[in-house]
Order: structure tokens, then C-alpha cells, then sequence
């Protein structure tokens, strides 16, 4: 629909033209994309010749029937004479908007957190979150949690703005600002003792300190807490298998963030780190990158906390760190990292753990959270346990398993369609030719001709 031409980071034409594009992509899809799929009373037929329900259940032919933004009915063959306006979609799976449950909408890949800090702005951050948020949804995620912008808050913004219909996006969950200590994985303060980023205020020592960064965030309306356990891959500071907060430290953040009636989801890949989380009730593990038997055993055992891996991050980045803005230092982390991640969730697999469904979009491009898929299928996973994952087991997780995640009847009108069956070839995922959120059409790819 549009070409995305930007200058040269460090120029100030550069700052202008990418702000400009932005804004002028986000205008027009909203103008001239979406639209209701019919006129407000009537009944809307998507017919396809399979429909996976994001159950585990598969109907060939497959029929949603759609009545202003809820579903009304799921089937087969029995829909075919229902009455209202038809869309056939032929060779197709019809399948509930995707979910991932760690994204970062706000984050322009090929710059790295830490040079956006002293070379952008959080305007910047909010439009181009806006234009990332319709990428990913026209990428067939119609629900994301966002796990953290550079710029505190500005994933709060997105996400109100998007929910009140001014631009299109996914339906979100966020972090607003991040729990770090200092010196570990998100300490803004990496740069020189005499550069500092005030704004950001992330950091937080010693148990009282956490609580105050939790009881802010949640004053600021975030979503969920997000606390940062260990080390990061792609942050200076502690190395990502140290554990960087200690086990109190991360107790009473959990313990605040359910005085607020919310979930705290733990980034963690050392084991000690990730142990600690669970201990402390956390309701995710994020990357888990070495989890141990032990770890494993834990997870079995809490009716409470899940395991969210990102696997495609770690393909990507030592491939193409290098062209994705990342220090050369950082990518050698990636790289070492990768020999636990795919031995992990393999024994994640076999203990039979029900896992959620991540992807770090924001380290890599925008739209390309399915690629997760296939990694994830080349380890051992089914085709269809890994959809299920990024269905009803990733709307459980979020707490929202009554309103997304399956096509049933009352949850909101969020379907896809891809070409042909992703149980017979699951980067089928990757090719999304139509999307609907809420009863509102934002890809069509017939009639857009591509």
C-alpha cells in the first residue's frame, strides 16, 4: 500500500523523514485500510476449507459467523446456508488472532535500547509504535504483551490510543517501565558516570525501592509488573545467567503487583534467577533460557507460573546482529546463550509444561513474530500444539481466555486466514492473507491484490 523510505540515522533530515513516514503510514492504513466487515445489525459468513478453533480441534470446511464485533457462531458444513454476507476464502485455514506474549511495540529495530536513550526521543518511540502495532497486527497478531519500552510509558499510550480506535493496533498488555537494579540488564546509566537519563527511573535497590518502582508503575496504569531477575543477552551489565535481584527483592515485587490485582512476569535466563521467580509466584518465565531439571520440576508443580521462551531472537541475532544495530559484544552473548535455549525447551517439551508464546519482536523486525513458529516445530513441538500455545494457552496466561484466544462463540470477532494447512507446513503462519479484529477487517489480501 505505501513504500517506507527513511535517511540515514545520524542526520537530522533523518529524525524528520522517519517521524513524517510514520505518521503519514499510520494515517493512511487507518483512512483507507480497515473497515467493518458489514453494516452494524448484520451477520458476517468466513468460510474457508479448515478451521483450526486455538482448542486443538481441527473442522474441514471450517465457518465463523461474525455479528458486530463478537463471533456468534463456530462450525462446519451445518453453517454453510446461515444467512448474511459471505466471505469465502477457499484453500484457506481460519484460525483465532494470533497472540504473542512479549513484544516491544515501541522499539525501532537497527538501534539499540541504549543509543536510543541519548539519540531519540519518546515522540519518536510513540509513532513509531504506532506504525509497528499495525505491522504486527496485519501480521496476524491481533493480541500482544508489550514487555517494556525504552521510553517509560509510552507503551501505555499505545496501547489507550489503539483501544479507543483512533489508530489500529493490537488489543495490549504492558509494562510501562521496567524493574531493573542497577548495573544489571535495563540499568539506563551504562553509558558514563557523568551521562545520565534521568527520565527513564527504572532502577531499584533493596526492597523498599522495589516496591515504590511497582506501586509507580501501576499508579502510571501499566498492565503487569516486569521485573528483571537476571542478567540480559542484550543489555551491558551482569551477564545473563547471573541472577541480579535477590530472591526477597523479587518476592515483594510479586507480592505488590497482586495487591494490585495484576500478574509479574520475571525476565530470566540463569537458573538461579529463574528459580527464584517461581519461588517468589511470578506468572512468567520469559526467555528461561537454563532452565534446569530442578526449574522444570518447579514449573510441574505451580498451578500458577508458565514458561515463555523466545527462540527466534536467538537464530536471528548471531546471524544478523551486526545489521540489526546490536554491539558486537552482545551478539557473542546470543551466541553462547544458544547453547542452552533449544536443549531447554526440549526438556520443557518432554516434562510436558504448558508454554506460552514469545518472540522479542523489536530486537528483530516488526511482523515477523511467526517465524517463532518454525524454530519452535524444528525443536520437537507439534504444529498444532505450537498454534495452541499462541492461542488459548497464551490468552490463559494473560488472564483473557474469556474474551480472545479460540473462535467461540461470545469472544471478540478476532480471525485470520492463512493460505493452506499450517499443520502440514507451519510457516504457513508466516504468510497471514487476511485478518479481522473485532469485526473489523485490516487485511484482505484479495482485494488488496498481493
Amino acid at each position: 500500500m505505501f513504500a517506507l523510505h527513511v535517511s540515514p540515522v545520524g542526520s537530522r533530515r533523518g529524525v524528520v523523514d522517519r517521524l513524517v513516514v510514520s505518521l503519514a503510514c499510520v494515517l493512511a492504513a487507518s483512512a483507507a485500510s480497515p473497515a467493518p466487515a458489514t453494516a452494524q445489525n448484520d451477520a458476517i459468513v468466513i468460510r474457508a476449507d479448515r478451521l483450526i478453533d486455538g482448542n486443538g480441534n481441527l473442522t474441514s470446511p471450517g465457518a465463523v459467523v461474525v455479528e458486530g464485533d463478537r463471533i456468534v457462531a463456530v462450525g462446519g458444513e451445518e453453517l454453510a446456508g446461515r444467512g448474511g454476507v459471505v466471505v469465502d476464502l477457499g484453500d484457506a485455514t481460519l484460525l483465532p488472532g494470533l497472540i504473542d506474549l512479549h513484544t516491544h511495540l515501541t522499539d525501532r529495530v537497527g538501534t539499540h535500547w541504549e543509543e536510543v536513550l541519548i539519540t531519540t526521543t519518546p515522540a519518536q518511540a510513540a509513532l513509531w509504535g504506532a506504525a509497528n502495532a499495525l505491522t504486527t497486527l496485519r501480521a496476524g497478531f491481533t493480541t500482544v504483551r508489550d514487555m517494556g519500552p525504552t521510553w517509560p510509558y509510552t507503551d501505555v499510550d499505545l496501547r489507550d490510543i489503539i483501544d479507543e480506535g483512533a489508530i489500529p493496533g493490537p488489543r495490549m498488555q504492558v509494562a510501562g517501565n521496567y524493574v531493573s537494579s542497577t548495573g544489571g540488564a535495563g540499568d539506563a546509566r551504562q553509558f558514563s558516570i557523568y551521562v545520565d537519563v534521568p527520565v527513564v527511573r527504572n532502577l531499584a535497590d533493596g526492597v523498599d525501592a522495589v516496591r515504590a518502582a511497582v506501586r509507580t508503575n501501576h499508579k502510571n496504569d501499566a498492565d503487569f509488573t516486569k521485573i528483571l531477575a537476571t542478567g540480559a543477552v542484550l543489555s551491558q551489565g551482569l551477564s545473563p545467567g547471573a541472577q541480579q535481584y535477590s530472591d526477597e527483592e523479587i518476592a515483594v515485587a510479586v507480592e505488590e503487583t497482586n495487591r494490585w490485582g495484576r500478574f509479574t512476569a520475571a525476565h530470566a535466563h540463569g537458573t538461579e534467577g529463574i528459580k527464584a521467580a517461581i519461588r517468589a509466584g511470578v506468572r512468567t518465565i520469559d526467555h528461561g533460557s537454563m532452565l534446569d531439571d530442578e526449574a522444570i520440576a518447579m514449573l510441574q508443580e505451580s498451578d500458577h507460573t508458565y514458561f515463555v521462551p523466545t527462540l527466534y531472537v536467538g537464530v536471528i541475532v548471531p546471524r544478523d546482529g551486526a545489521a540489526l544495530g546490536i554491539p558486537e559484544p552482545l551478539i557473542r552473548r546470543s551466541t553462547e546463550m544458544m547453547r542452552y535455549r533449544n536443549a531447554t525447551f526440549r526438556r520443557a517439551l518432554d516434562a510436558g509444561l504448558t508454554i506460552g508464546f514469545g518472540t522479542d519482536a523489536g530486537v528483530f523486525e516488526h511482523g515477523h513474530n511467526a517465524r517463532e513458529f518454525q524454530v519452535r516445530v524444528e525443536i520437537g513441538e507439534s504444529e498444532m500444539d505450537a498454534i495452541t500455545s499462541a492461542t488459548s494457552v497464551s490468552a490463559m496466561i494473560m488472564g483473557w481466555d474469556d474474551r480472545v484466544g479460540s473462535l467461540e462463540p461470545g469472544k471478540h470477532a478476532d480471525v485470520i486466514a492463512v493460505p493452506g494447512n499450517p499443520l502440514d507446513d507451519i510457516t504457513a503462519l508466516e504468510r497471514v492473507m487476511w485478518v479481522m479484529k473485532g469485526g473489523t477487517v485490516y487485511r484482505d489480501d484479495r482485494v488488496e491484490g498481493r
